[in-house]
């Protein structure tokens, strides 16, 4: 077993839809020696995920489930969860909505990335809002997870300039490079002690 100053590792399950860079980023970031987590599961909604290689690659247990019906799927998820004892959930672009009785089950333990500085901007098309309503700073949050989109708790931000010339694309590219250094940041905040 994996031990922090004498601490094991959180066991941690990281959450996808798509094309999970910041999954990619939170594996390199666990097996830094002095990293308090270790991903143990990933957990995607999507067979055609990209993100999906990255648990093959690093040889991470992978689940995907199909939401045909939520509260059944969701129990399905929690039970995989309590399997591989996962003490920490990580939402990194998973494009579905926990509900209240998940997120009760996992006591605050889980956390999501997103592409505003909240509480601005909660939801889908957060760049195409920031730049409609001539934002001059855009950036990223990291925040506990409540039953409320996008209004849990913050943990961290980091604000990125908006340009004249930014679109969607170029500013969400820019503000996924600074996701990449604050999910990893946050969960160090969050878990110094260990």
């Amino acid at each position: 077993m994996k031990k922090l100053n004498g601490f094991e590792k959180l066991k941690t399950s990281v959450f996808i839809s798509g094309k999970g860079s910041n999954f990619y980023n939170l594996i390199k970031f666990s097996l830094k020696k002095n990293s308090p987590i270790r991903i143990k599961l990933l957990i995607s909604n999507n067979s055609n995920a990209e993100g999906l290689k990255y648990a093959k690659k690093f040889h991470i247990k992978k689940k995907i489930y199909n939401y045909k019906n939520r509260l059944s799927t969701e129990k399905k998820i929690i039970s995989e969860l309590e399997k591989n004892k996962i003490k920490l959930i990580c939402l990194a672009g998973y494009m579905k909505v926990l509900s209240k009785n998940f997120i009760k089950s996992f006591k605050g333990n889980i956390l999501n990335i997103h592409p505003s500085l909240l509480p601005k901007y909660k939801g889908l098309n957060t760049h195409e809002r920031a730049i409609k309503n001539k934002d001059k700073i855009s950036g990223c949050t990291v925040h506990f997870v409540n039953s409320k989109i996008d209004s849990g708790k913050i943990i961290m931000q980091k604000k990125v300039r908006i340009f004249k010339k930014d679109t969607p694309k170029s500013l969400a590219k820019r503000i996924l490079k600074q996701e990449h250094n604050l999910y990893p940041k946050a969960i160090r905040k969050l878990f110094s002690n260990l």
